[in-house]
């Protein structure tokens, strides 16, 4: 659990400190990040013309920048930033830079457990990746679609593996884009390329390709399906087989085909996101079973909940529960197992299972103030600013992170104080 078990899990509510507290004057303060522990509050300060800083907890830390943007807390607690100095680019973490700079530097990426840290970097108008500073061994004319392994050991890019000149369409017909992964581009060259994804231990690459102009397909490590399609979406690992599925279209409807074959059948308007539980046994989608009505199928078996939009499909850990987001007008709500929550909100962000599956979470606003939702059932405080909720690791209890007024509080609540 990255370390949650050793957080302060005591029942309570701690201010932390004054959100805009800082032990320098500052031209100006960007918005505020919180840790993932609830213990810290990190934001980006100018200091003065050309010279920024990051201020955690009030205090300003001793490096400083010409500039500082991206600022994102890693699963482990690090403090993690783009920065630039002398016209060059890396990653500080902890306020301390990187020794490899970089022409730019976007696009961070963390294993599962935080400790390897990843980015998308350009040098000298070549592009890759670069994982805890360290750079593949060779960069590319144009790159994209950037992943980090979930155990950082590897990363991914969509890669153009040959130069093309203004207007050269038959290069680009014939094929001249790949994915790179660690570096090293696949021997199979595609018209276009998106979304590679890794499976679970990082040993194998899937991604979209597109082999003519009109066909589409899955790549699985530079190989593709024997069958093409006329569109395909985003593929995804079997976390037990390692077999790959992908939402495909064929004849006008969407399915789902499985290494290249068809295991959900074509019958929906739309099909995307497949997410897979822990062991695979559970498969969840978004689908429209009808054009313009989304929901989730669940096994090729769709809600009777439909909404103009849905997003976000969550598997809990264990398969038997779902969520996700669904939209009709202008109002958003939470959606598990098919039963929409009550509540109506102008925006709400991806669901949290507990780690036992039992209980869902969400952060969510209405009226221009950020409230925390579980299982349906508000918290009776609301904040300015927040951030998503998270469990203990016995799905007792649930940390909240947010400002109120002039102060940062972490506030850690029963499941029965919602």
């Amino acid at each position: 659990m990255n370390g949650q078990s050793s957080w302060d899990w005591l029942p309570g509510k701690r201010r932390i400190l004054e959100a805009g507290a800082c032990s320098k004057d500052v031209v100006w303060m960007e918005e505020p990040v919180a840790g993932p522990d609830g213990e810290r509050l990190a934001v980006v300060v100018n200091l003065e013309d050309g010279v920024f800083g990051l201020c955690v907890n009030g205090q300003v830390l001793e490096e400083t920048f010409d500039k500082v943007w991206g600022v994102r807390f890693s699963p482990d607690g690090r403090l993690t930033a783009l920065v630039s100095r002398d016209m060059e680019w890396t990653v500080a973490v902890d306020g301390r830079p990187w020794e490899s700079t970089f022409g730019f530097v976007w696009k961070l990426s963390f294993s599962r457990d935080g400790t390897r840290i990843g980015a998308a970097v350009q040098q000298d108008m070549s592009y890759g990746m670069a994982v805890d500073g360290e750079v593949w061994p060779e960069l590319f004319d144009n790159a994209g679609d950037f992943v980090l392994s979930s155990d950082g050991g590897h990363t991914a890019a969509v890669v153009q593996t040959l130069s093309t000149g203004t207007a050269d369409i038959e290069t680009f017909q014939k094929g001249c884009y790949s994915v790179a992964v660690n570096g090293e581009a696949w021997p199979t060259n595609f018209v276009n390329s998106w979304t590679p994804v890794f499976d679970r231990a990082g040993a194998h690459t899937a991604a979209q390709v597109r082999q003519s102009l009109y066909d589409y397909t899955i790549a699985v490590d530079g190989t593709p399906w024997n069958r093409t399609f006329a569109s395909v979406w985003e593929p995804a690992f079997h976390p037990g087989t390692g077999s790959v599925v992908a939402p495909v279209r064929t004849g006008g409807k969407w399915g789902l085909a499985e290494n290249g074959s068809l295991v959900w059948p074509a019958r929906y308007a739309q099909l995307w996101q497949p997410a897979f539980d822990e062991d695979g046994s559970t498969l969840a989608a978004i689908a429209a079973p009808a054009y313009g009505r989304f929901t989730v199928a669940v096994n090729d078996r769709p809600w009777r909940t439909t909404f103009s939009v849905v997003t976000d499909p969550t598997v809990g850990p264990d398969g038997r529960h779902i969520g996700a987001l669904g939209k009709e007008g202008n109002a958003w709500t939470a959606v598990v197992d098919d039963r929409p929550w009550p509540g109506a909100y102008d925006m709400m962000y991806s669901p949290v299972f507990s780690p036992d599956g039992e209980h869902v979470a969400v952060r969510a606003e209405r009226g221009g103030r950020l409230v925390f939702v579980l299982d349906g059932r508000e918290y009776r405080e609301t904040f300015e600013r927040a951030w998503d909720p998270i469990f203990n690791p016995e799905g007792d209890k649930v940390l909240i992170r947010g400002i109120q007024g002039n102060d940062y509080v972490r506030i850690v609540a029963g499941v029965g104080d919602f």
